[in-house]
């Protein structure tokens, strides 16, 4: 059983938003300044919220080109949301590969229960064609969201999450600078109740994952 802490959400935000992480730069993620502003002992994957945050006010592009509201489809749903993109070398894959993993530990109507919706910070690239091929190697039924980039920026800062534009190195590459949180919403509540980190491994989240579904605190 792991122990738990919580976070003001507020202070959590304020932080967050200011401490972001680029996909394979070695830079620090955001989810590193939770200990800044949280309670507790001992190393944890489950951040419990003391202040849920409100479902982000968002609607977008899926991988099937149609408008896509994020409150309106998963309303009452078990949800776990995360903000990358799909040239992300590192953090982003294993994140997605680890929800996939612990996602197909659960009973199946479970599966069908839970919610992953995946939002690019990286909208230029990441079309509904590309978003949705790149998914689809990880789960077939995960929800891949694109739009423009200040409406995405805006509906993740809504819940604490500090992202950038894209921007090109002097080698050519292309970076997206973005928190690596994946934040749980409540089945019951609608609530964002839960934050995980990019060390969260698969084992943990196949832990949670049952927990969660069933709007429990892990």
């Amino acid at each position: 059983m792991h122990s738990k802490k919580t976070v003001l959400a507020a202070a959590f935000a304020a932080v967050a938003a200011l401490t972001l992480s680029a996909c394979g730069s070695g830079q620090d993620s955001a989810d590193n300044s939770v200990a800044e502003v949280s309670s507790g002992t001992g190393s944890k994957p489950a951040t419990v919220l003391d202040q849920p945050f409100t479902k982000p006010d968002l609607v977008l592009t899926d991988t099937h080109g149609k408008k896509y509201d994020l409150r309106e489809k998963t309303k009452g749903k078990p949800t776990l949301i995360y903000f990358g993109y799909t040239n992300c070398p590192d953090v982003c894959p294993l994140t997605m590969s680890n929800i996939a993993l612990a996602k197909r530990a659960l009973p199946k109507t479970d599966q069908e229960k839970l919610q992953v919706v995946f939002v690019t910070t990286d909208p230029e690239r990441d079309t509904p064609a590309s978003l949705g091929s790149w998914l689809k190697a990880q789960d077939p039924d995960f929800t891949g969201l694109t739009g423009d980039f200040p409406t995405i920026q805006a509906g993740a800062r809504q819940i604490g999450i500090g992202i950038s534009a894209p921007k090109k190195e002097k080698d050519g590459t292309v970076v997206s600078m973005h928190g690596a949180q994946v934040i749980a919403f409540s089945p019951k509540t609608d609530k964002g109740y839960v934050l995980y980190g990019e060390d969260t491994t698969a084992e943990d989240y196949t832990e949670d994952l049952p927990k969660l579904v069933r709007g429990e605190t892990p």
